[in-house]
């Protein structure tokens, strides 16, 4: 057997290669386990700016405006120079929700997509505007710009500040539970403003012109205790609602306006609910009291339908009721009203109504929703205090 000798020189080029690669392999291994220490890199180990670049200077990033009422608007303008030997470039980026980046100042020219040339040694101004929203309470909106300044690429404006209320009522709505038909009844909340200068109210109005002749409003000073006790007031008044007699009965829906100058103009709206009673009162099937509304639902076009309330009549008038229909909203329905029954001791007399809808009447959609207004029954009663019974409807019918 014949044994061939090995070259030295080769065994040592193998030798060092081996040695290299498991040499290269630890030193990857211990610096992937090794994390990077301060001093790791040297600052002349990375590529100074040039000195020609674009330098930009913010004096101010940051801006704390006080308080801002709820839905109230404010702006502020940050001054951005350019201390560069080149132009600056500026270009808007994004925004928190409540915050508007409006336009760069006109001076030295600004395009319509947010980026704004500077030029050496010029300087330009970016307004943000912001919008007071929620029921009140500290936030902090953002805005960002960035730039062509390699030592500061991207730049963060930030608004602070507190939302208040602008105004707020106690109780926030009105509900009347003890409304008739023959007598009126007073009810007082309490409004506070939250503006830098007391509060002028110029105007009080019902929105809803049906009712709104029924209601009567005036207002007085609130003591000044009132308004140090409420946190945050600058002023408010006592308002007074005076209902009318005469309202139609049923459910009551009404909104009060008030135009209110602090120092600038606003509307206050104050919700109203109720239900008017007297002398007549509905029952039966399809009338819902809560709602106080005759439900019928949804009508085939084909099959029609047929339903029956009635009219219940009680007090000194009780014998002169003798309703006749008026007018029907949608104008198919078929209204026939009977005659009046005593019940028990005769206290109260029973008037039986039938309202249908005729197979082939035409499609309408009276749901009682804001898309769909209900649909009503308008019958004059003979009764000297309620003369018009009006019956919301509630009635789709479909083909």
């Amino acid at each position: 057997m014949r044994v061939r000798s090995v070259n030295a020189w080769a065994v040592a080029g193998i030798a060092a290669a081996v040695g290299a690669a498991v040499g290269g392999g630890s030193a990857l291994l211990e610096a992937s386990l090794k994390p990077w220490q301060v001093g790791d890199f040297s600052a002349d180990m990375l590529s100074p700016p040039s000195a020609d670049a674009a330098e930009v200077d913010v004096p101010e990033t940051r801006h704390d405006f006080g308080t801002v009422g709820a839905g109230g608007k404010g702006s502020h303008e940050f001054v951005i120079h350019n201390r560069g030997k080149t132009t600056l470039v500026l270009t808007r980026g994004a925004t928190s929700c409540s915050c508007t980046v409006s336009d760069f100042d006109a001076t030295d020219g600004g395009d319509e997509t947010g980026r704004k040339e500077v030029p050496s040694g010029g300087s330009t101004k970016l307004r943000l505007t912001w919008k007071g929203k929620g029921a009140g309470g500290p936030f902090r909106q953002q805005a960002t710009v960035f730039t062509n300044d390699p030592r500061r690429p991207e730049i963060a404006f930030v608004l602070e500040g507190t939302v208040v209320p602008t105004w707020k009522a106690v109780p926030d709505r009105l509900v009347l539970s003890k409304l008739s038909a023959t007598t009126g009844e007073r009810a007082s909340l309490r409004i506070f403003t939250y503006g830098s200068e007391p509060p002028v109210f110029e105007k009080f109005e019902a929105t809803d012109p049906e009712t709104a002749q029924f209601f009567s409003l005036s207002t007085a000073p609130l003591d000044a205790t009132e308004i140090s006790a409420e946190v945050g007031a600058t002023g408010g008044v006592v308002l007074a609602v005076d209902v009318l007699p005469g309202l139609p009965l049923g459910q009551l829906r009404q909104t009060l306006r008030a135009t209110v100058r602090m120092p600038e103009e606003i509307l206050l709206e104050l919700p109203v609910e109720g239900t008017v009673g007297g002398d007549l009162a509905l029952a039966g099937g399809g009338w819902d009291s809560s709602r106080q509304s005759l439900m019928l639902g949804s009508v085939s076009s084909r099959n029609g339908s047929r339903t029956q309330v009635f009219l219940m009549a009680k007090g000194p008038h009780r014998s002169s009721v003798r309703p006749s229909v008026r007018e029907t909203e949608p104008a198919s329905l078929v209204v026939e009203v009977g005659a009046g029954v005593p019940v028990g001791t005769g206290g109260t007399i029973r008037i039986p109504i039938s309202i249908s809808i005729p197979p082939g009447s035409p499609p309408a959609n009276h749901r009682c929703s804001p898309q769909a207004p209900a649909g009503r029954i308008v019958l004059e009663t003979g009764h000297p205090d309620t003369p018009i019974l009006t019956i919301p409807v509630c009635v789709a019918i479909e083909p």
